[in-house]
């Protein structure tokens, strides 16, 4: 998906596929500016060889339940990483590491993920607790999966509608700081860099779920967060 000098790459952070169509992609399109879904806390969680480790104190930061998310999809992410054979966020090293290697600029798109988890903590509602407790005991003891789909594969746009949509119907706060505001966000950072690099070709590496509202917040924005961050991060 292509727009002004924006090449979009939908992306699933455990596939295996993605990992082979970010380096093919980097070959074909020969980008001058490589734009992640990521901040400089996540970069640096990524390529650091220690893992990263989720501190007591950071609940100051990000609020108790937003503490409690993080540690909770750290290992969401781990398990269904072993699964598939594929370390959450691959994609995402790996085109820092052909960025490196190659001398082309990173610039990371993302909001902060502090800001993000106590945006999280501040807004989540009890019913949605109660609905997340629910649907994990149905996961737990049921194992009844309601969508179908490949991990190891990005799911495509009919799958993306549907698991969105069960997102924001069970989820609706959830949904706006994860996904809402978070696009208007990227979409911002990738309307600055735009006019900062207009004769530069950059390539977007984003979750396929991002991608199509990413792109009309980019070429007509509707919402403007007060929260979002100010400028972009370059590496």
């Amino acid at each position: 998906m292509k727009y002004k000098n924006l090449i979009f790459l939908g992306t699933s952070h455990i596939a295996k596929q993605s990992l082979g169509e970010v380096k093919k992609r980097i070959e074909e399109e020969k980008p001058s500016i490589i734009a992640l879904e990521l901040d400089k806390k996540r970069l640096y969680a990524l390529m650091s060889k220690a893992q990263r480790k989720i501190e007591f104190r950071s609940i100051k930061n990000i609020g108790f339940k937003g503490f409690l998310f993080s540690l909770f999809g750290a290992w969401a992410e781990r398990k269904l990483g072993r699964l598939v054979g594929v370390a959450p966020g691959s994609e995402m090293k790996e085109a820092a590491k052909i960025a490196k290697k190659e001398n082309i600029e990173i610039a990371l798109i993302d909001q902060d993920i502090e800001l993000t988890l106590k945006r999280l903590s501040n807004s989540i509602t009890w019913k949605e607790k109660l609905n997340f407790l629910i649907d994990l005991l149905k996961a737990l003891f049921l194992r009844k999966k309601e969508i179908e789909f490949d991990l190891t594969k990005v799911p495509d746009k009919k799958i993306i509608r549907q698991l969105t949509s069960k997102l924001k119907e069970r989820y609706p706060n959830f949904y706006k700081v994860l996904i809402e505001e978070r696009n208007a966000v990227i979409a911002n950072n990738l309307r600055r860099l735009m006019s900062s690099n207009h004769n530069k070709k950059i390539l977007v590496i984003l979750g396929a779920g991002h991608v199509d509202d990413v792109l009309e917040l980019v070429k007509e924005p509707k919402i403007s967060f007060s929260f979002s961050v100010g400028q972009n991060q370059y590496l």
